[in-house]
């Protein structure tokens, strides 16, 4: 039965309200950068919460929480990426390449033009990795975890994150100059 403090019935006895709270933020950013569906991510993380409460007696050891967490999100992220498909995914990325906000047209124009292009380029890099590598790049600079926090909350060891994050962001450096050599350049900018 549940109560008004916790809505979310426990069969192991966690207090499923606390722990989902508690591991928002991060799980947030898995379903982002497996999704890569920005506004589906409270929608995905709703689901992630009833996929918990119907799959909570599979959790065998309470202490990993975290890594039981966020293979949940993973297969979730995933499922909703094959449901949508491509069409919908291109949409969005058009959708956010025109988006301007008050704060932009207040700044230079030459410095948010600047900066529109560098994300652009950065979102188009990170796009084209795989769905692993983009997610550890996502964790580690929005989150600002340790190798240690990360895997952590990836249920993997520190040597295996490093590892990932070198080959990422390596691949992430390579995609980038790939792109600014592949970009035809005019006396008015690159396009």
């Amino acid at each position: 039965m549940s109560t008004i403090n916790s809505p979310f019935p426990s069969v192991s006895g966690i207090d499923w309200t606390a722990e989902l709270q508690r591991h928002g933020r991060w799980l947030r950013g898995v379903l982002l950068a497996r999704s890569r569906d920005r506004q589906a991510v409270e929608e995905l993380l709703q689901t992630v919460s009833i996929a918990v409460l119907q799959q909570q007696h599979g959790l065998r050891d309470t202490q990993r929480i975290a890594p039981w967490l966020y293979r949940i999100a993973v297969r979730i992220a995933l499922l909703h990426r094959r449901r949508l498909g491509r069409q919908r995914r291109l949409q969005t990325l058009a959708a956010d390449r025109c988006r301007v906000t008050e704060q932009d047209a207040a700044t230079d124009p030459l410095d948010w033009l600047l900066a529109v292009e560098r994300n652009q380029l950065i979102r188009r890099a990170l796009a084209t990795l795989p769905g692993k590598e983009a997610e550890l790049l996502v964790l580690k600079y929005t989150e600002d975890w340790s190798y240690r926090e990360l895997a952590c909350h990836l249920g993997i060891t520190e040597v295996a994150v490093e590892s990932r994050l070198t080959r990422a962001r390596s691949r992430l450096r390579e995609k980038l100059s790939r792109s600014l050599v592949d970009e035809p350049c005019t006396p008015l900018g690159c396009r």
